[in-house]
């Protein structure tokens, strides 16, 4: 885990943006979010400091081969499902220790693998 940096006005706002949706959104998607409110950010700032959230454990950075990168506040333990036609995520409502498909159940998804 990185040492604490200070925290600035930027990054608790992409933290309580990321916080407030569900939809695991990109990069791109969490800087138009960003936007509202502060209309000057850059999207060099977001991405510095989604890695540094990430890198000090406040939100997972959730990297799927062939997709972009997504971000996700929930902290909770729990897992995540990915449409593998247009590579939308989502949670799953339960904690399992093992990969399993029976019983896993996901908003949206139909649970094949």
């Amino acid at each position: 885990m990185e040492r604490r940096c200070r925290t600035t006005r930027q990054r608790l706002v992409i933290l309580e943006k990321l916080r407030g949706v569900a939809s695991h959104p990109t990069a791109d998607e969490i800087y138009a979010m960003t936007r509202e409110r502060l209309p000057r950010v850059s999207l060099g700032t977001v991405y510095r400091n989604l890695d540094l959230l990430a890198r000090q454990g406040e939100i997972a950075c959730l990297e799927n081969a062939g997709f972009q990168k997504r971000f996700d506040g929930n902290m909770t333990p729990h897992h995540h499902v990915r449409c593998r036609y247009c590579g939308r995520v989502g949670d799953v409502s339960a904690y399992f220790d093992t990969p399993r498909t029976s019983g896993v159940h996901a908003a949206g998804f139909t649970v094949t693998g």
